[in-house]
């Protein structure tokens, strides 16, 4: 998963769609991006997976289950209109366009049956995204440590937060419980095969 993102960050900050402030960042940069940008790619996909498996363990049932198709079904359909309406914006058409495919492909094609607890645990994750993900947009500092071109956005915010910044979120844990999901099924299997 941090592979791909950070192809992905490596582009998109090259091409101007998103940057970093240098008055907050250590100035150790890789390829392009600050130090601090990479350690997110460890640190946030490890704060995930505690956070789903935190709510495996505390909510036995899974309660968005008789939903997955409903919820899937509605993301999908919203974020392929934002991407065919806003297919000039490469930050909402990308985020858009890419999540949907992951989540058709989740729901219709593999049929993860984890999708409800994924649902669930990405809706708690977002009490944290808005905490962090505000200050590094500008709340409550003198200005933002990672600022946003709105030629490539639709300029609306929550709060300093650009709304695609939700869309990138889901699109970053989907991919991270869909990868420690089959790890994590293939470990079973084998385990099973060894008896």
């Amino acid at each position: 998963m941090g592979a791909f993102f950070i192809i992905w960050d490596i582009l998109f900050t090259h091409w101007g769609v998103w940057g970093f402030n240098p008055t907050y960042l250590s100035g150790i940069n890789i390829v392009n991006l600050p130090m601090e940008e990479w350690l997110f790619f460890l640190t946030v996909p490890y704060a995930c997976v505690f956070i789903y498996e935190v709510l495996n363990y505390f909510i036995k049932k899974d309660i968005l289950k008789p939903y997955v198709h409903i919820i899937s079904a509605s993301l999908v359909l919203l974020l392929g209109i934002l991407a065919v309406l806003h297919n000039d914006k490469i930050y909402t058409f990308t985020a858009s366009i890419l999540t949907a495919m992951l989540l058709s492909y989740l729901t219709w094609h593999v049929w993860a049956d984890y999708l409800g607890r994924f649902y669930l645990a990405f809706l708690v994750s977002l009490i944290p995204f808005f905490m962090v993900n505000g200050v590094l947009t500008g709340s409550g500092i003198p200005d933002e440590i990672v600022w946003y071109n709105n030629a490539e956005n639709l300029a609306i915010r929550l709060g300093t937060i650009p709304i695609e910044d939700t869309i990138y979120c889901l699109l970053m844990l989907l991919m991270t419980i869909s990868i420690y999901e089959y790890f994590k099924t293939r470990k079973s299997a084998n385990e099973e095969l060894a008896k």
